[in-house]
């Protein structure tokens, strides 16, 4: 069988998962080192991440939420509230910043689609972290659109350190939510997928780790490195990746950008694009003319956000 042939195949057996609903897919789960739905059937999801609350709070709103259903064929998206950086954020004001992510959740149980509750830190807040997702859990435990993200991108922490403090957050959240699935960092911003696959936490359930990519710094040897801890069976979720360099800025690569696309297709890994803003930088798909509240025309998008939503609408089918 020709290697064409058996992209084909694996594309087809896949595309079942193309489009997924939380209605019709309901509540996740984690079997071997695959996503899969209340029928054991294997699921890909693929949407867009808010970008830090605390720096582009106007769009955080249920209203954003449905268009990018609407409009962009999203399955899920991704709340990154600010921790640390920007303005309001959960530090200095945890009350707003909490309605901020509930708007967004709220958003997208009424439009049908996942969503993942994501503490955007590079450090350790671990009291913090616990009294959020203590509530966060309590509030959205009992419904099956919510995925946990308890530590995006550590960046000097060692991999003790985080798997440790991924356990006291998973303590937590497990107390008021036995089964939603929860997304588990690595170190050197989400580089480093060798060291939890050597070391991976045990004694729960539903558990995935993420691999964050830019497609202009991160290539051959990133996807070769999640391969190899995806073969020793770790689930994998990409929940943050784009097109340009690290930076966020720079020049898309285009062709390495498709790379990451086949692969992560080629092997039914859900992603995750980065972000929705409208930052004067490559990564924010969005300009300054954009609504907050969606009904963007192709002119309020910019180069990321083109080629972002085309992704999203052509392998997400409805």
């Amino acid at each position: 069988m020709t290697q064409r042939l058996k992209h084909i195949i694996a594309t087809l057996l896949l595309c079942s998962a193309c489009f997924a609903q939380v209605s019709k897919h309901g509540q996740l789960s984690v079997e071997g080192t695959k996503l899969v739905d209340h029928n054991s059937e294997h699921i890909m999801l693929r949407g867009m991440s808010f970008g830090w609350h605390s720096f582009w709070p106007r769009f955080y709103n249920k209203e954003a939420v449905q268009w990018l259903k609407d409009d962009w064929n999203v399955n899920i998206v991704r709340a990154a509230m600010g921790i640390e950086v920007g303005n309001n954020t959960y530090l200095q004001n945890p009350q707003d910043s909490e309605q901020k992510i509930m708007a967004v959740v709220d958003g997208a149980i009424a439009s049908d689609i996942y969503v993942i509750i994501d503490w955007h830190s590079h450090n350790i807040n671990l009291k913090e972290a616990k009294l959020f997702f203590d509530k966060m859990s309590k509030k959205y435990g009992d419904s099956p659109n919510v995925i946990y993200e308890v530590f995006n991108e550590p960046d000097e922490e060692t991999w003790p350190e985080v798997k440790a403090y991924s356990e006291e957050i998973i303590k937590v959240i497990r107390k008021n939510d036995p089964d939603n699935i929860i997304l588990v960092g690595c170190p050197h911003w989400d580089q480093d997928i060798h060291l939890p696959a050597q070391d991976p936490i045990t004694g729960f359930k539903n558990i995935m780790y993420t691999v964050h990519f830019y497609a202009a710094t991160h290539k051959q040897e990133l996807r070769d490195r999640t391969d190899k801890a995806i073969e020793a069976g770790l689930p994998v979720f990409v929940s943050e990746c784009a097109g340009m360099e690290a930076t966020g800025d720079g020049p898309i690569d285009y062709e390495e950008w498709q790379r990451w696309i086949d692969w992560m297709e080629s092997r039914g890994l859900s992603w995750i694009t980065w972000s929705l803003s409208d930052k004067d930088e490559t990564c924010s798909v969005l300009k300054k003319t954009a609504s907050s509240t969606g009904n963007w025309k192709k002119d309020d998008l910019k180069e990321s956000g083109v080629k972002t939503r085309d992704y999203l609408k052509s392998l997400n089918k409805s």
